[in-house]
């Protein structure tokens, strides 16, 4: 497109994107960071929100890393926090009336300042930088806003949720139905954003979501539907709404798929049931080889509970399971890295005994797939950093080395990638220019190993006078201003580090929707 000369444009209008009205983008990954920058670009737009004036595009933001969205605080004019759902379009009301009124050069501070009126939305420029060094801001230049804190939809059988999406014509990744059937978590994972953002836990009805399910298979002709989630098998009503679906389903041959699945047997039962259509492959994640280690993060499995788990899918007819761990986690050895290998050596002894016991050939196989930790913003490890590269490294080796048994297989995330995302992830408005900077040496599509420009970055950021594994591995103090410490996700920061203390001493937390209230805020109590 940029050779050609072809502006980035709407896909329904063909109408190039300068002419909007506002242009949105969903930050779900720091590592698609340039990639948004590149679209301002193909759009004919300034990158920074300062340079583009009330005639051009609003440019806003949602999405789970508007969390920590300081490094892209300087390129938005506004970033939307929590549930877009009845949020989104009162936006776009008070845009259209601006619109409306507006005589000659559009004034687009009023815009702004009536747009931060809006409970859970943020507007960067009405706050000061909080990056260590920063300096302060004049208090007449800076109004004082207040902590802006997250909209959130109380009934989701009520939010307004897309029948008719569109369908590509071309094979696409995500090629299939996708149903949000709960949102949130409780589970309490104590390095996992998503489940400290999105609290409280609403699920959708059973008689909802069938009525949804029915309309996007009559509306898109997909041949896959996904119930998705944090956590599927949580649903109070998951197992009737597995059965009907299935049962009017499979004249059309539609298959079911639960992304979201946790080591028990409940899950696996689940799992099972929804085989009638196409086989699925089965993924746990137990997140760490270790018991200790398991308390520490507070997964809330055991070794025998993800055992038996096993056990049960390799005699249900599964012959190969994919796991997930992490490395690098705060407190973690190299003994904890070998009980990775462990216990997918036990997975593959217990899942092929299991297999034999029934009287099928062969043996379980078992995929490790492994990323390095990455502490984020608006979780119990806010204040840590990441494990540095060296140590990634290693670990990655001792990984390789006990890994022989042929039936297990081994990947793992490539340890610059992660630097780079944790540095982004906790950083804060000094990371803009290194942003710039690494677009105009052709950085994008940053995820995908064959893009992946190390020189570059590298470059980009010894121009700033930054270097990036300090970045990334950088400690902040328990009475340090934090970066993002502007917005409110209902978690209470309080209870974010009574979560890390409880973390370094291996205690755990229970589910508050089965152990009662454990005090963090989202719900009010």
């Amino acid at each position: 497109m940029s050779r050609e000369g072809i502006p980035l444009y709407g896909l329904e209008s063909g109408c190039g994107a300068g002419a909007y009205d506002c242009l949105g983008f969903t930050l779900q990954h720091e590592m698609s960071y340039t990639n948004v920058l590149h679209m301002l670009k193909l759009a004919g737009l300034p990158i920074w929100a300062d340079a583009r004036d009330g005639d051009m595009p609003l440019v806003i933001a949602g999405g789970p890393c508007v969390a920590n969205g300081e490094p892209m605080a300087p390129f938005m004019d506004a970033m939307v926090l929590g549930d877009g759902e009845e949020l989104f379009p009162t936006i776009l009301e008070i845009i259209a009336s601006h619109k409306e009124k507006r005589q000659g050069k559009a004034d687009k501070a009023a815009l702004l300042s009536a747009l931060s009126a809006l409970p859970g939305v943020y507007v960067p420029s009405h706050y000061p930088d909080k990056t260590p060094g920063a300096g302060s801001v004049s208090d007449d230049l800076m109004p004082q806003m207040g902590k802006v804190k997250k909209a959130s939809l109380p009934n989701l059988d009520e939010a307004v949720f897309p029948l008719k999406p569109i369908v590509s014509y071309t094979e696409i990744v995500h090629d299939r139905m996708m149903l949000e059937i709960m949102r949130g978590c409780t589970r309490g994972c104590r390095f996992c954003q998503a489940g400290m953002l999105y609290r409280p836990v609403r699920e959708r009805s059973k008689d909802v979501l069938l009525a949804q399910a029915f309309a996007l298979r009559d509306n898109t002709g997909h041949r896959e539907l996904s119930l998705t989630s944090l956590s599927s098998s949580d649903h109070t009503c998951i197992a009737e709404i597995v059965d009907e679906l299935i049962t009017a389903f499979y004249p059309d041959r539609i298959s079911l798929s639960l992304p979201s699945l946790r080591a028990d047997h409940f899950s696996v039962g689940l799992a099972g049931k929804i085989q009638t259509v196409r086989k699925t492959g089965l993924t746990f994640a137990p997140e760490a080889g270790s018991q200790r280690m398991r308390d520490v993060i507070n997964k809330g499995v055991t070794e025998e509970e993800f055992l038996s788990t096993v056990e049960q899918a390799a005699a249900a007819g599964w012959q190969q399971i994919k796991l997930y761990f992490m490395i690098g986690l705060p407190g973690e050895t190299m003994e904890d890295v070998d009980a990775i290998v462990a216990l997918c050596e036990k997975a593959v002894q217990r899942g092929s005994q299991a297999m034999r016991d029934i009287g099928r050939k062969g043996g379980l196989r078992v995929s490790c797939a492994v990323s390095n930790f990455v502490p984020k913003a608006q979780t119990p490890y806010q204040w840590i950093g990441q494990a540095e590269q060296g140590e990634l490294r290693e670990k990655h080796a001792r990984l390789r080395q006990g890994i022989k048994n042929r039936r297990i297989s081994l990947s793992y995330h490539d340890a610059f990638t992660s630097m780079l995302e944790a540095a982004f992830a906790r950083g804060g408005r000094e990371l803009a220019q290194v942003l710039a900077s690494a677009v105009e040496k052709g950085c994008r599509f940053d995820s995908w190993t064959e893009h992946m420009r190390r020189d570059s970055w590298q470059e980009a950021f010894a121009a700033s006078g930054l270097d990036i594994q300090t970045l990334a591995t950088r400690q902040y103090r328990h009475d340090e201003p934090l970066p993002w410490d502007n917005l409110d996700y209902g978690v209470s920061k309080a209870y974010l580090w009574k979560e890390y203390e409880k973390s370094l001493r291996g205690e755990t937390t229970g589910d508050c929707r089965t152990a009662g209230c454990t005090g963090c805020g989202a719900c009010g109590a």
